[in-house]
């Protein structure tokens, strides 16, 4: 058995997607706190934040404001996520998918995706994501696959087995923090969720330690200055 790694110096940034506006209690939080506290016991700055306590306009823009909207959180969130080494976005099932508030948190993630780091690539290169989703009816690994794509296609980096959640019986029932649920208790959830929490840890460091993804055969910038790395034009064969 190895022991733990230093994970000193991550920072993890763990959205909610709940309908819920605080302090109205959130069983996706109860599933978010289980994974913080596996990586603050592991030394991980952990920045926790519920989207619909934001004033975040809706859009495919990087500023709203930009764009007729009087307000827009968006800016400001965007830094603390683009700080972070990781991002593990959480969220509701209903209706057998996503919840509006983690469709409008990836499309604002999206809008930034045309962005560029120090190294020419995608912004978004470098970090690793993850995903939790809760209910009480089916749809996890549906909603667990939209989430993990949508982050893969604008640069995070998705690690094996990246998504964990807890549904209890299908149809109306108790949700995860519900007394009697056997959310907390039930072995397959704590099971995927530490198991996600470590290869989000383990994978953010070997990025850190690498100083991200190596930057070649990847650089936007560099594509649009006439690098073609190695790609085969049929008009020049």
């Amino acid at each position: 058995m190895t022991s733990d790694p230093d994970c000193t110096g991550l920072k993890a940034t763990f959205v909610n997607c709940t309908l819920k506006k605080s302090p109205e209690p959130s069983h996706t939080q109860g599933l978010v706190d289980a994974s913080a506290r596996i990586m603050r016991k592991n030394g991980v700055e952990v920045d926790v934040l519920r989207f619909i306590d934001h004033d975040v306009a809706t859009g495919v823009y990087p500023d709203m404001r930009e764009h007729g909207w009087e307000y827009d959180a968006w800016p400001d969130l965007s830094r603390g996520i683009l700080a972070s080494d990781i991002l593990v976005v959480a969220g509701p099932i209903w209706l057998g998918d996503n919840s509006s508030v983690t469709k409008r948190l990836i499309e604002r993630i999206y809008s930034m995706s045309s962005e560029v780091n120090e190294k020419g690539q995608y912004l978004f290169y470098g970090r690793v994501a993850g995903c939790l989703i809760t209910g009480n009816e089916d749809g996890i690994k549906h909603c667990a696959q939209n989430v993990l794509y949508s982050l893969q296609h604008v640069g995070y980096t998705i690690p094996p087995n990246a998504d964990a959640g807890w549904i209890g019986e299908a149809g109306p029932g108790p949700s995860y923090l519900d007394e009697g649920s056997g959310g907390p208790e039930n072995d397959f959830t704590s099971r995927n969720t530490t198991f996600m929490t470590w290869n989000l840890l383990h994978l953010a460091k070997m990025l850190k330690d690498a100083g991200g993804v190596p930057g070649h055969g990847n650089q936007r910038t560099q594509w649009d200055a006439g690098a073609r790395f190695d790609y085969e034009n049929p008009e020049y064969r």
